[in-house]
């Protein structure tokens, strides 16, 4: 029965997407489903397919008995010797059932219990294909829209690309091939609900994927994506290599890359920066394609940071809408004001930011506690590369390396010009030099006991005019005995002394 049954099989592997295997058993449950009709039973229903799939027949399997009291289950001997010479009671027979013995009620249950089972068949295989997917890119073709929401035709299905996830740049024509993200997939009443999507990050990195080998073979990893779609997407990478430049890399040469990534996304700007350990340097790398000049962290706890730039960096720091910023904040994760050198001047919170910066290094809430290095080797991020070269060349110490002079350092092979200003500011953050302070203290030092020598001089001066003053002698008028001003009576002859002639002399 049934021949010219592998091809019906065949096409609906082809059409719906089923394995050959569910559809044979669909195929059984229906046989299965109009035998029980007739007969109310399946406990003695065999459905069996030909070796090559092509045909399927359907038999009631039945008891060999004398008497039979079962007419669905048992058959008496007289029959069953017609059908088999060699059968004998106790034996079971396998007899065919003709589908024409069931009637039409009997078949279009069967019918209709099969088409359900075909259709829970297609929508459990399409659930588990897809959602293997989520997160994956997808191509399709623009067939309908409905309210904003675009239908799209993935292959085996219809996906759906709501208007919250469609960019705002972007336009759609019917027929338009698309690349969208397979966003969710859930089971729905009427099927399998495939929603897609091409606002989410996850876009973005996989066309990165599909464009940039060094990201697909994970040498080159996204630290994070934001994106306001439409406008401007923000992304930081790093590299597992030292010789792979991460930026590089994405951007392609002469841009290759980038571009087919912003002619994809309808010139959306992409922003591509190298994320940085250092929070400060993430910052300053994150508000690009600003020149930022400095960062100070605010508070640490709350990751709050103030971002200083020059007057004409202001504007493209903060972006249009504040845009930039906003996607700095998402990116870098902290609290980020943007200020120009004048408003910062004008804040007048050096002395904080220098006692924020301060606590960073202490271990006991602000009470300073450094760390006092003496070689090159103790300085962590310099490279044991380097420290080697310096060593080989007889400079071990931070002091020797100071002493040091550019042609000196410059004559080590291996290290240039970028390399040594690396070094330098390296130095320069882990190393204060107190050196001048301690003269400057001395000098004034010796500035104050000069000054203190100088004042005891002017005072001694003082001190011998003032007893040249009173040492100043005159002659009594009376008898002519020495006599000074301090004096009321002359001490030889008595007589009474009175110097109010020279004192106004004197205030003349």
């Amino acid at each position: 029965m049934a021949a010219g049954l592998h091809e019906a099989i065949r096409s609906l592997v082809a059409d719906r997407g089923i394995s050959e295997d569910l559809i044979k058993k669909t195929i059984e449950e229906f046989l299965f489903a109009a035998y029980k009709r007739k007969f109310g039973t399946t406990e003695n229903a065999v459905v069996q397919f030909s070796e090559d799939g092509d045909e399927v027949s359907l038999f009631a399997k039945k008891m060999i008995v004398e008497d039979p009291e079962d007419p669905v289950t048992e058959i008496p001997l007289d029959e069953a010797l017609e059908l088999n010479e060699e059968c004998e009671v106790g034996d079971e027979l396998l007899i065919e059932i003709d589908p024409k013995e069931f009637d039409r009620i009997a078949v279009q249950s069967a019918k209709q219990k099969a088409r359900q089972s075909l259709r829970d068949i297609q929508k459990d295989t399409l659930y588990s294909e897809f959602k293997s997917k989520e997160g994956e890119m997808i191509i399709g073709y623009y067939q309908r829209e409905k309210n904003g929401d675009i239908f799209i035709d993935i292959g085996k299905t219809e996906g759906i690309l709501p208007r919250r996830f469609q960019s705002p740049r972007e336009f759609y024509h019917q027929g338009d091939r698309l690349k969208t993200l397979i966003y969710s997939v859930e089971k729905g009443p009427k099927g399998v609900n495939i929603v897609l999507s091409r606002t989410h990050t996850d876009f973005v990195k996989k066309l990165f994927e599909i464009e940039v080998p060094e990201v697909y073979d994970r040498t080159i990893e996204m630290y994070k994506i934001v994106r306001e779609p439409g406008y401007r997407t923000k992304m930081a990478v790093y590299s597992n290599r030292e010789d792979v430049d991460p930026v590089g890399s994405c951007v392609g040469l002469k841009g290759t890359r980038i571009q087919a990534i912003v002619k994809e996304m309808e010139g959306e700007k992409i922003d591509i920066l190298k994320y940085e350990i250092d929070p400060r340097e993430f910052i300053k790398n994150a508000l690009s394609p600003a020149e930022v000049k400095q960062v100070y962290i605010l508070d640490e706890t709350k990751r709050s940071a103030l971002a200083v730039v020059s007057e004409n960096q202001l504007s493209l720091a903060i972006g249009k809408q504040g845009l930039n910023v906003r996607l700095a904040n998402r990116l870098a994760d902290w609290n980020i004001d943007v200020k120009t050198d004048q408003q910062f001047a004008e804040l007048d919170i050096t002395q904080e930011f220098k006692r924020d910066f301060e606590s960073l290094f202490s271990s006991d809430g602000g009470q300073e506690e450094y760390e006092e290095i003496e070689n090159i080797s103790d300085i962590p991020e310099i490279s044991e590369k380097y420290v080697n070269l310096l060593r080989e060349h007889g400079i071990e110490s931070i002091e020797s390396y100071i002493n040091a002079d550019d042609e000196q350092l410059l004559a080590i092979e291996g290290i240039d010009g970028q390399v040594l200003e690396e070094l330098n500011n390296i130095v320069n953050e882990y190393v204060d030099i107190v050196e001048e302070n301690d003269n400057t203290d001395e000098q004034d030092e010796v500035r104050t006991e000069e000054e203190d020598a100088e004042q005891e001089g002017t005072e001694a001066e003082f001190e011998q005019e003032d007893e040249g003053e009173e040492s100043e002698t005159y002659e009594c008028p009376e008898c002519g005995s020495e006599i000074t001003l301090d004096m009321e009576s002359c001490p030889s002859c008595g007589v009474g002394l009175s110097f109010e002639y020279e004192e106004e002399e004197e205030e003349e």
